[in-house]
C-alpha cells in the first residue's frame, strides 16, 4: 500500500483507488493503441533502455470536450498500477506571486520519489499557455516556465510521465509540444460508427431496455461524443421512468436523441392553424427533394411537432459513415435544404415566404462558402483556398476581382441549387400535397410512411 503524500492542499490518488482498465475505454481505439506503449514502458522500463531507448517524457491528449480523454489518463494508471498524481490545470492558477510554480515543483519532487509514476496535468493549456509580455500580468509566465523546466531542464526526472489533456492545443505554448517534452501526441476525436456501437452498448448494459437496434441508432448519431451518448441514453432512461414503462424502448432513445440534437420537444401542436400549414409544407419540401434527389441521405422522419427553436424538423439517418464528402453529395444536401423555403414560395407566393428556413440558408451558405474556397469546387475560381482570417477573404493579398468572382459564385451555386429544389416539387406536386396533409393529420411520419405516400400519390 502506497502512503498518501499531502501537495499543497492536494491528495495523490492511491494507484489502488483506481479500478479503470483499458477495457473500460470504448471507441477510440488508436488512441488506447497508443497509450499501451506508454503503460508498457511503465511496466517494464528495462525493456526499452536495454535497446538504447528512453521513456518518452510526456504525453499530449488532443480532443474536443466529451471524448474520454480523463477517463484514457486513468486507465493508463490502473493498468500500470504505478502511483498517479492528479492535478487540473486551474489549480495552479494562485492569486499568490509564485505559488503556481510552487506547486509544480512540489507536484515534480514528490513524482521523483516515487518514479516510475504518472502526473496527470487535466485543462493543461490553463497552465501551458501561450507566454506574454502583458504588463498586468508580469508573473503568468511563472508556472509555465517552472513546467518547462520540469519536464525538460537541467534535472532530468526519469521514470516520470506527464500526460496533459487539452482540447484547445493551439493555445499550448510552442515549447511545451516540442519532442524531449510532449514526445507523443495523441488525437483523441469522436468515435466513429463502431466506436458508437461499442459506447452504446457498454451503456445500454447499465438499463433495462427492450430489443434496440444498435446499427440505426449509431447511424443516426454520427458527431456525437462518448458523453453525449451516455447523456442520450440516460435521458431516455429518465423519459422511460417518467412515462411508466417497464423497459427503455426504441421510441424513447429516439426522443432523447433529437432532445440532445434540437432541444425538448413542446408538448402540443402550435394552436395556430396557418403556421402549422406553412410548416407542413416547409418541410414536405425538405422531404420531397431528398426523397427524389439521388445523392442524398435517406430519409428518418418528418415531423411538425415544434422542438427547440425550430417548428418542425426533417431527419435523415446517413446509410454508412462519411469519411469525406463528393461535390454531387454537397449538391445534393444543398438541395434539400433548399426544398424548405421553396415550397413555400411555390405554395403560398412570394410574399409569404416566412423566417422558418434561416437555419437551412445558413447551412447551404456555408456548405457553398467551404465549395469555392476551401474544397476547389469551382470551376472560375479554381484549385485554390483562401484564408478566411480577415474577413471574407486577405484583402490585401487578393485583387478586386477575385473577391467579387469569389462572391458571385457562392450565390451561383445557391440559386442553381435552390432552382433545382424548385423543379423537383414543380413535378411532384401531387406527392408534396398528399405528403403536408398527412403531416397535418398524423403529425409525424417516418420512412415507411414517406414511402407509402410517395407509391399512392404517384
Amino acid at each position: 500500500m502506497f502512503s498518501r503524500i499531502q501537495l499543497g492542499n492536494q491528495v495523490e490518488v492511491d494507484p489502488e483507488e483506481i479500478h479503470v482498465t483499458f477495457d473500460d475505454v470504448k471507441g477510440c481505439d488508436e488512441a488506447k493503441q497508443e497509450l499501451k506503449e506508454v503503460v508498457e514502458f511503465l511496466k517494464s522500463p528495462e525493456k526499452f533502455s536495454n535497446l538504447g531507448g528512453k521513456l518518452p517524457k510526456g504525453v499530449l491528449l488532443v480532443g474536443p470536450p466529451g471524448t474520454g480523454k480523463t477517463l484514457l489518463a486513468r486507465a493508463v494508471a490502473g493498468e500500470a498500477n504505478v502511483p498517479f498524481f492528479h492535478a487540473a490545470g486551474p489549480e495552479f492558477d494562485e492569486v499568490l506571486v509564485g505559488q503556481g510554480a510552487r506547486r509544480v515543483r512540489d507536484l515534480f519532487k514528490a513524482a521523483k520519489q516515487r518514479a516510475p509514476c504518472v502526473i496527470f496535468i487535466d485543462e493543461i493549456d490553463s497552465v501551458g499557455a501561450k507566454r506574454t509580455n502583458s504588463v498586468l500580468h508580469p508573473y503568468a509566465n511563472q508556472t509555465i516556465n517552472q513546467l518547462l523546466a520540469e519536464m525538460d531542464g537541467f534535472h532530468q526526472n526519469t521514470g516520470v510521465i506527464v500526460l496533459g489533456a487539452t482540447n484547445r492545443r493551439d493555445d499550448l505554448d510552442q515549447a511545451l509540444l516540442r519532442p524531449g517534452r510532449f514526445d507523443v501526441e495523441v488525437v483523441v476525436s469522436t468515435p466513429d460508427f463502431t466506436g458508437r456501437k461499442e459506447i452504446l452498448s457498454l451503456y445500454l448494459t447499465k438499463i433495462l431496455h427492450d430489443e434496440i437496434d444498435l446499427d440505426m441508432l449509431a447511424r443516426g448519431t454520427s458527431g456525437f461524443t462518448g458523453a453525449d451518448l451516455e447523456n442520450m441514453i440516460n435521458q431516455a432512461a429518465l423519459r422511460a421512468a417518467i412515462d411508466g414503462a417497464e423497459t427503455v424502448t426504441m421510441k424513447h432513445l429516439e426522443s432523447a436523441r433529437d432532445k440532445v440534437l434540437m432541444g425538448p420537444e413542446r408538448k402540443a401542436r402550435l394552436p395556430d392553424e396557418e403556421a402549422n400549414l406553412i410548416t407542413a409544407y416547409h418541410e414536405g419540401g425538405h422531404a420531397i427533394v431528398a426523397y427524389y434527389t439521388k445523392e442524398s441521405h435517406p430519409l428518418h422522419k418528418v415531423t411538425i411537432m415544434p422542438r427547440g427553436p425550430s417548428l418542425g424538423h426533417t431527419a435523415y439517418i446517413p446509410e454508412k459513415e462519411r469519411y469525406h464528402v463528393t461535390k454531387a453529395q454537397l449538391l445534393a444536401m444543398m438541395d434539400t435544404m433548399m426544398g424548405g423555403r421553396a415550397a413555400e414560395e411555390l405554395i403560398f407566393g412570394t410574399e409569404k415566404i416566412t423566417s422558418g428556413a434561416s437555419s437551412d440558408l445558413k447551412q447551404a451558405t456555408s456548405i457553398a462558402t467551404h465549395m469555392v474556397k476551401d474544397w476547389g469546387m469551382s470551376e472560375r475560381v479554381g484549385l485554390r483556398t483562401f484564408d478566411n482570417s480577415k474577413g471574407l477573404v486577405a484583402a490585401e493579398s487578393l485583387g478586386p476581382n477575385t473577391v467579387e468572382i469569389v462572391d458571385a459564385e457562392i450565390k451561383r451555386i445557391l440559386n442553381e441549387s435552390y432552382e433545382r429544389a424548385k423543379a423537383i416539387l414543380k413535378k411532384h406536386t401531387k406527392e408534396h400535397k398528399a405528403l403536408a396533409e398527412a403531416l397535418l393529420k398524423y403529425e409525424t411520419l417516418d420512412a415507411e410512411d414517406i414511402k407509402a405516400i410517395m407509391n399512392d400519390s404517384r
